[in-house]
């Protein structure tokens, strides 16, 4: 990392005039805790760190010059893993597995309330039953027990907490533990916009990036218990990426080199179109590191979204050695990853910014580090309803928990699909769709305004639907429409 040229001493002094107003406020957030003041200064304390590290790298920027495409031997093929020999039988290997879910985001960007993980994606059954399914059939199939970990946020805990009770016969070890929560700060006094802890002012506070895993992970005391049950690797990936399932060949490899193993990997995949936001692993100065297109300087963000020089991105599908997660943790003043500034305005109108962190941006603080470009099979996440629509449809076979594409589909790409707002919402959506249209032949769709479907519709090749404002069109059940442009007002009216 480098200063930027506009870096003054007049500057260190007004950094040090923040560092120590948010101390004042810390300190007065603690004091007001009216109960489990424990939780409160390891929650205030940690942010204060956080802030700190902030203030100090504000004028630190990522070396261009220095950065570079990783080396092949950095990035490993995934078929040069599924090669490999086994090195124990699949049993030996899974008792070695923590399966990690991140579970800490709500539904709200879909128009839904309460966690999203208990959203109805496939035939009624939310991301968390695939999830549990998933790691259902791998005990039941292998006669291993492999436990199933869920990071909550305190938007997420109590909902999920009611929602595991109906697992209590599926056979798997469900476990959960909450990350921390930290204060919003105002954009502009830099200083937290509440003066209590607790309560009932949600909107004071926020859920740090999965990056806190290693924290709250750490501090839950479920990583001792883990390590000395004998687990050896933790699998961490997002509740809504359907194709992060186990993947024993990627386990196996990992198990191969007891004496030298690598302590964490990250599963990337070919960059396309959609993915031009998506972190990328670099090579800087020698180490793989995961670069966020926050951290991007403009002029040379052009450079970044190309599929020239970063051709790969992070699925956020990771696996990490357990022991040397704690070995990092323990470190303390060296753990230190990459801080994400998330501005936002609230409903007040406020404007606020939240610190965060990414769990991939740990890559750097391992000792042993390796990417493998794995099949865009196993990045499939559930972010819009545009995803929603695929992942409901005939392109993808069901079964186990698992979805995979389908055999009929005659190219292995996924189509482009690109919802306008009116299918935002999942109620708007499914109100839209009364039945998801045959999409084994789509490349490509584009929808927007007034539009609504009929039942039995097939789509293929490009399709483009346009209601202009003010018009409506319906989309005749058993329709079959390839290569076409719909636009103006088409509406079917009962006879």
């Amino acid at each position: 990392m480098k200063r930027s040229k506009g870096h003054s001493m007049s500057m260190e002094f007004c950094g040090q005039d923040s560092i120590d107003a948010m101390t004042v406020e810390i300190d007065g957030l603690i004091a007001s805790a009216k109960s489990d003041k424990l939780w409160a200064e390891r929650n205030l304390r940690g942010f204060q760190k956080l802030f700190k590290q902030f203030i100090d790298e504000r004028f630190s920027s990522v070396d261009w010059s220095k950065v570079c495409s990783p080396p092949s031997d950095f990035i490993r093929n995934y078929s040069s893993i599924t090669e490999m020999k086994p090195t124990a039988n699949h049993k030996a290997l899974l008792d070695k597995l923590v399966v990690f879910k991140l579970n800490g985001g709500l539904g709200t960007t879909m128009g839904c309330s309460g966690p999203k993980s208990v959203i109805p994606v496939r035939d009624d059954l939310t991301f968390l039953d695939l999830n549990v399914q998933q790691i259902e059939v791998l005990n039941s199939t292998y006669g291993c027990n492999v436990p199933l970990v869920l990071m909550n946020s305190f938007n997420t805990h109590t909902d999920t907490s009611k929602v595991l009770r109906k697992y209590a016969g599926s056979g798997v070890v469900i476990k959960t533990f909450n990350q921390h929560v930290y204060p919003r700060i105002n954009k502009e006094t830099l200083l937290p916009i509440t003066s209590e802890w607790g309560g009932d002012d949600l909107d004071s506070w926020y859920p740090p990036g999965h990056g806190d895993v290693y924290a709250s992970l750490y501090e839950s005391g479920m990583l001792d218990e883990f390590i000395r049950d004998g687990k050896e690797y933790l699998f961490l990936s997002n509740i809504d990426n359907l194709g992060a399932t186990v993947d024993i060949p990627i386990l196996n490899y990992l198990m191969s080199e007891p004496t030298n193993p690598v302590e964490f990997l990250m599963e990337v995949t070919d960059k396309t179109r959609a993915d031009i936001k998506g972190g990328t692993l670099i090579d800087y100065e020698g180490k793989l590191q995961l670069l966020e297109v926050a951290q991007v300087p403009p002029e040379h963000m052009d450079e970044f979204k190309s599929v020239t020089k970063f051709k790969i991105f992070n699925t956020n599908n990771i696996w990490i050695r357990l022991d040397s997660i704690k070995r990092a943790v323990e470190m303390r003043s060296g753990f230190r990853l990459d801080i994400i500034c998330n501005p936002k305005t609230l409903d007040s109108g406020i404007n606020v910014l939240q610190l965060e962190t990414a769990v991939g941006a740990g890559i750097k603080l391992f000792d042993r580090t390796q990417g493998v470009n794995v099949p865009r099979s196993r990045f499939l996440p559930v972010k819009t309803t545009s995803d929603l629509l695929l992942i409901m449809s005939n392109l993808y076979s069901f079964g186990s928990g698992t979805l995979s594409m389908s055999e009929a589909r005659m190219f292995p790409s996924t189509p482009l699909v690109k919802l306008g707002t009116s299918f935002k919402k999942v109620k708007d959506f499914l109100h839209r769709f009364p039945s998801i249209p045959d999409l084994l032949e789509l490349d490509n769709l584009t929808v927007s305004g007034d539009v609504n479907f009929g039942r039995d519709v097939a789509l293929r090749g490009t399709v483009i639907i346009i209601a202009n404002h003010g018009d409506r069109i319906d989309i005749p059940s058993g329709s079959v429409l390839e290569n076409k442009i719909v636009s103006g007002n088409l509406r079917i009216l009962d006879h």
